[in-house]
């Protein structure tokens, strides 16, 4: 029986085939070519909005005013210049298609072997932490791929991590502070000691973030900041909770720095503070710099327990109502300050019965700043007289309502010499100089959000106002202007701040003027 032969469609299928794709694959590469300047604007243009997005990302709320203000008045301009708009489209086109180029914007690159072994070896540190024996498919196990538990990750340029995510299962303890102290102190140690981290708990989401931080800026000298009245600079952070920032001058420099504001005043939930630190912690520097800042609309009454004479630059000022250093002086000028704050309340109640505004006199905040009150406590409890302390209950209860605050100075180890008046009513915290997580959480009421820096230089520490997240904070460098030692640009700096020696009233000037 002959044999049909096959079709000519199926024998000759082979070659149409073949001849199809050169065909399509040809089309292809010619459309590649015709379409190439098209693809290369479009990944620009791509770029360049990223870009844009981060760029306003980054700008603080405060300046995107002005930012969208500028950008508000180049457009205005092009579209009134002759040729504006093609012009601009064409500037537009040449700057996508040379951000859009071949290598304008390399692709990142893995991690190199050294950083895999950093990375893998973090991993393996985890795995007990976060592993558990019932997991079916547990994300940390040993010889496991710590790419998927690490999405994020940077280096530094010494090879170390600077920045790293992780992520981890949903079943650990991420509540119990106790056990993120223990991932933070490892993390720590494997990480690379001698840098500030900072740790991000995300519960929802099950990561944690972990970033270094830049040290804070130590040159930042007293000046006169940008603030409203009641409103005090405790000194300078970094952008993480803060929005707001303050034009400042270093030398010639002049920079935009995020503070750390104290706002004072009736309507304060945070009316008084206490600043703990070590002898040499920059405590009496922070009091100083209140003290230059709160002379500019109110007074002031220093109580200095140390009687080292920290504030003699003070004495005689306008607005400088009393420097006291001894036992009988301080119990004098806090009884007064008492008195007076319960004047203010009187007269501000008898004002407000007959529906008339609070005297200008009880307006003008009035400030009691105490340095080391524990010092004149024991001198008090050894001669019998009454605790300087016992004198602040009033101002501390009801002085924030007739403009009267109270700033209080004090060591790590006579902190159980505080009255519970001024334990209780001193809801604004400072820790200053070296202490340990345990100091630091028993004076601000929580834990400090990074880890100990391995040099602490003066006026360094945590801040925190009331139940606000705690801040990373560097007091404005204010020191004594008649200490031997102070830099000469410093000691210029406080003077310029301070206010002219009071003036006596005439008949005090003829009386000495008669006795010479």
């Amino acid at each position: 029986m002959a044999r049909v032969p096959l079709p000519r469609i199926l024998s000759s299928g082979g070659a149409h085939l073949a001849r199809s794709r050169e065909l399509a694959r040809t089309a292809a590469d010619g459309a590649a070519d015709v379409l190439h300047p098209l693809i290369t604007i479009t990944r620009g243009l791509r770029r360049l909005v990223a870009a844009g997005r981060h760029r306003w990302a980054e700008t603080p709320k405060d300046h995107r005013g002005s930012l969208l203000f500028l950008a508000a008045s180049v457009v205005l301009v092009v579209i009134l210049v002759p040729y504006g708009p093609l012009l601009a489209v064409i500037v537009l086109m040449a700057a996508a298609a040379w951000a859009g180029r071949a290598g304008a914007c390399a692709e990142p690159a893995g991690p190199d072997e050294s950083q895999t072994q950093r990375l893998r070896s973090l991993y393996e540190a985890l795995v007990p932490h976060f592993s558990a024996a019932e997991d079916p498919e547990p994300l940390y196990a040993h010889g496991g791929a710590w790419d998927k538990a690490f999405p994020t990750y940077a280096f530094d340029g010494t090879g170390r991590v600077c920045h790293l995510l992780i992520r981890y299962p949903a079943y650990f303890t991420d509540g119990e502070p106790e056990a993120r102290a223990r991932i933070e102190q490892l993390l720590h140690a494997k990480a690379g000691r001698g840098r500030e981290y900072r740790f991000t708990w995300d519960e929802e989401g099950n990561e944690l973030t972990v970033a270094v931080l830049s040290p804070l800026a130590t040159d930042i000298a007293a000046q006169r900041f940008v603030t409203a009245p009641g409103e005090t600079v405790l000194g300078f952070t970094d952008a993480v909770h803060v929005q707001r920032t303050l034009p400042l001058s270093s030398g010639e420099e002049q920079r935009d720095v995020p503070p750390v504001v104290w706002r004072t005043g009736i309507r304060s939930t945070e009316p008084h503070l206490l600043a703990v630190g070590e002898p040499g912690s920059g405590a009496t520097t922070l009091l100083r710099s209140i003290a230059l800042q709160a002379l500019q609309h109110g007074d002031v009454v220093v109580v200095e327990g140390g009687g080292s004479g920290e504030y003699a630059c003070l004495t005689g000022r306008d607005g400088v109502l009393a420097v006291e250093c001894g036992l009988s002086g301080a119990l004098a000028s806090l009884e007064w300050a008492s008195q007076e704050t319960e004047r203010r309340l009187i007269a501000t109640n008898r004002a407000r019965q007959a529906g008339r505004p609070a005297p200008d006199d009880i307006r003008r905040p009035l400030w009691l700043l105490l340095d080391r009150p524990s010092v004149l406590t024991h001198l008090a409890t050894s001669d019998g007289r009454p605790d300087p302390q016992s004198l602040l209950q009033v101002p501390l209860r009801h002085g924030h309502a007739v403009n009267v605050t109270v700033v209080i100075t004090e060591q790590f180890d006579h902190l159980d010499t505080l009255t519970d008046a001024v334990r209780r009513h001193t809801r604004a915290r400072v820790v200053l100089g070296p202490a340990s997580p345990e100091q630091v959480a028993a004076v601000l009421g929580a834990a400090p959000p990074t880890t100990p820096t391995p040099d602490v230089p003066p006026g360094r520490g945590y801040a925190r106002l009331g139940a606000a997240p705690t801040l990373r904070l560097q007091v404005p460098t204010t020191p004594d202007p008649y200490d031997e030692n102070t830099p000469e640009s410093h000691r210029e700096a406080v003077l310029a701040l301070l206010p002219p020696h009071t003036t006596p009233p005439d008949s005090l000037t003829k009386a000495a003027v008669a006795e010479t």
